[in-house]
């Protein structure tokens, strides 16, 4: 009956674990012990998913479901996949960025009988074979990190798609695609857009990357932020964090955006604002958080002063132009791990952090643990409402249900003793009526 676990299911499932342990790829099982306790550490901090877990995952609805995972690849991810495996999902896990897996995360994960396709920094080769490896085992459901499965299962599996039930999204690249496979009529499953839901990308978007960032930025770099420009490029969500945290560091911020009223807004918030070819004369950091292509090019990188450097918290390693930074420089070293320094021909130095791809999972451990509790529920929320419901929504990008957003912080405030305030009667007919007060009828 449904929700309840199958008289034989340690057997079947000792069994599929022996298997699965032969099929995944990875680079070294003896990493399993030291991927655990990161994994047990992320488990300790992340209130919100373990109440999911014990209150809705466990209801039987996830039993049996492939379910295939694409997501930076380290502790926190490794725990949602963990709790999807403990409802009785069929989970396969690849990596959404080739610097962000952490290869003892993905031992620790297979020791657990889930099936990984990932290494740390593989060839561009691998990194799409593990990915088509993932889409090849004909999941149901897909967790999606910048449409990397849904484009490639849309472009090279059409033999899958009727397979699918439905997907979740989890960044502002990822709901751009998705957006424009849904304008084209080619997406036949819905995609819950994750990235749009208020408890993702006030807290993840702003707050998780501000953080994040920041704190990878100093690690790699041991420079001092305070007092030196750093220009941020674009002023979204992930944009707003990285300036407010640069800021609270006591960098100058300037900020550079396509968009005036969001210009204007930076302006108000106490940032320089500038054109970004005034800004690259000017800047000691720059920091891309924009989804978008190639924000920084060669006239910038020509307009740099000696020593500038360049980090990425958007979702590619295109926000700048790294083949014609490449192109422009006469030598190439590694000068800090994690860091690449290009000399120009007029002996300006450019260092670049983890290669222009992400700041923060490419050369350090991600977003705070209790920002991805948040962001994870979600998702372990939205897949298991696919999974009962993928039916009945139509398909293309679709909003996460507002009942589960909202779920998401009560459980959150909940876990810290804090009741939100509720609304009275007359509070709830006032805001109801168009009609003056003298006029409301009691």
């Amino acid at each position: 009956m449904h929700g309840e676990v199958p008289v034989n299911w340690p057997a079947q499932r000792a069994s599929r674990e022996n298997s699965v342990i032969k099929e995944s790829v990875i680079k070294d099982p003896g990493l399993a012990p030291e991927g655990q306790r990161k994994i047990d550490w992320a488990a300790q901090h992340c209130p919100v998913l373990n109440t999911i877990a014990k209150d809705q995952l466990a209801d039987g609805s996830l039993r049996g479901r492939k379910v295939a995972v694409t997501v930076h690849l380290e502790a926190k991810t490794a725990y949602l996949a963990v709790l999807l495996h403990e409802a009785g999902a069929d989970v396969t896990v690849t990596g959404s960025n080739p610097l962000s897996t952490q290869d003892a995360i993905c031992a620790a994960l297979v020791e657990r009988g889930i099936r990984v396709f990932a290494t740390h920094d593989p060839s561009e080769e691998d990194f799409e074979r593990y990915i088509h490896m993932a889409l090849e085992t004909e999941p149901d459901l897909l967790l999606d990190d910048g449409a990397e499965l849904v484009g490639r299962l849309i472009e090279s599996h059409p033999d899958l798609l009727d397979k699918v039930e439905g997907a979740t999204e989890t960044t502002t690249t990822g709901i751009l695609k998705v957006r424009a496979m849904t304008g084209e009529g080619v997406l036949p499953f819905p995609v819950l857009g994750i990235n749009e839901a208020r408890m993702k990308h006030l807290f993840d978007n702003r707050y998780g990357t501000g953080h994040s960032s920041i704190v990878s930025l100093l690690a790699n770099t041991n420079l001092f932020l305070s007092g030196a420009r750093v220009v941020v490029m674009g002023f979204g969500w992930v944009s707003r964090g990285l300036a407010k945290y640069a800021a609270g560091f006591g960098a100058r911020v300037v900020v550079c955006e396509p968009d005036p009223v969001k210009l204007l807004e930076a302006h108000a918030e106490g940032y320089e604002v500038m054109n970004s070819l005034e800004a690259a004369e000017v800047g000691d950091f720059f920091l891309t958080g924009t989804g978008n292509v190639r924000v920084l090019r060669r006239e910038h990188l020509e307009r740099m002063k000696d020593g500038a450097i360049l980090a990425n918290a958007g979702h590619y390693d295109h926000e700048f132009d790294m083949a014609a930074l490449r192109e422009m420089s006469v030598a190439e070293r590694e000068v800090r791990e994690n860091i690449t320094e290009y000399e120009m021909a007029d002996g300006r130095r450019i260092h670049v952090i983890a290669r222009g791809r992400l700041l923060n999972s490419g050369a350090g451990d991600g977003h705070p643990v209790e920002i991805m509790d948040l962001t994870f529920a979600l998702h372990a929320l939205g897949i298991h409402h696919l999974a009962s419901h993928a039916k009945e929504i139509q398909p293309g990008i679709q909003p996460l249900p507002e009942a589960l957003d909202q779920g998401v912080a009560r459980i959150k405030l909940d876990t810290m003793g804090v009741k939100p305030e509720e609304l009275t009667e007359e509070q709830i007919r006032y805001q109801q009526s168009w009609r003056s007060e003298q006029s409301t009828p009691e």
